[in-house]
C-alpha cells in the first residue's frame, strides 16, 4: 500500500491526483446542489405569490357578494324594479280556507295545431342531410297495456 502514496504519473503523485479528482467532483456536485435548490426556491415564492393573490380576490368577492346580499339593497331592487312589496295581512290565509281557492276546471293540455315543419340542414358531408323538426310540443296519447292471460 506504501507504493501507492508515492506512485508519480507525469510528475505529480497519484494520491493527490485523486484527492484532487474528488475535491473536484465535490464542488460540482454542491453548485449543482444549490443551482437546483435556487430554481426550487423561485418556484415556492412564485406559488407564495400566486396564493396571496387569490387570497386577496378571494377577500373582493367575498366582500362583494356581502354588498349585493344586503337586505336593504334587494328591498329596494325588489320594489323598484319588479313592484314586489312585503307580504301583507290581507294576503295570508289560513290552511282550511286553502280548498276556496281550489281549481274549478283543470287545465287543458296543449295540443299540437299544426303539423311538423321539417327543414333540411347540412350535416358536414356532401349530400348528406338530415331533417330538423321545427315545431312546439308533441303531446302523445298512449294506449292503456291489454293483459293476456294464457
Amino acid at each position: 500500500m506504501i507504493g501507492f502514496f508515492d506512485r508519480r504519473w507525469r510528475g505529480f503523485r497519484v494520491v493527490n491526483l485523486v484527492g484532487w479528482g474528488l475535491l473536484a467532483a465535490m464542488i460540482l456536485g454542491v453548485y449543482l446542489a444549490k443551482t437546483m435548490a435556487w430554481g426550487e426556491r423561485n418556484q415556492i415564492a412564485s406559488v407564495e405569490i400566486q396564493i396571496r393573490q387569490e387570497k386577496l380576490r378571494i377577500r373582493l368577492l367575498e366582500a362583494e357578494v356581502a354588498h349585493l346580499e344586503q337586505p336593504r339593497r334587494l328591498e329596494a331592487l325588489s320594489a323598484g324594479a319588479l313592484g314586489m312589496a312585503p307580504i301583507g295581512p290581507k294576503q295570508e290565509i289560513a290552511l282550511d280556507d286553502l280548498h276556496r281557492f281550489e281549481r274549478q276546471k283543470p287545465i287543458p293540455a296543449p295540443t299540437l295545431a299544426e303539423p311538423p315543419v321539417f327543414a333540411q340542414a347540412d350535416v358536414g358531408a356532401p349530400g348528406v342531410a338530415a331533417k330538423i323538426a321545427v315545431a312546439g310540443p308533441v303531446t302523445a296519447q298512449f294506449a292503456a297495456p291489454q293483459v293476456t292471460q294464457q
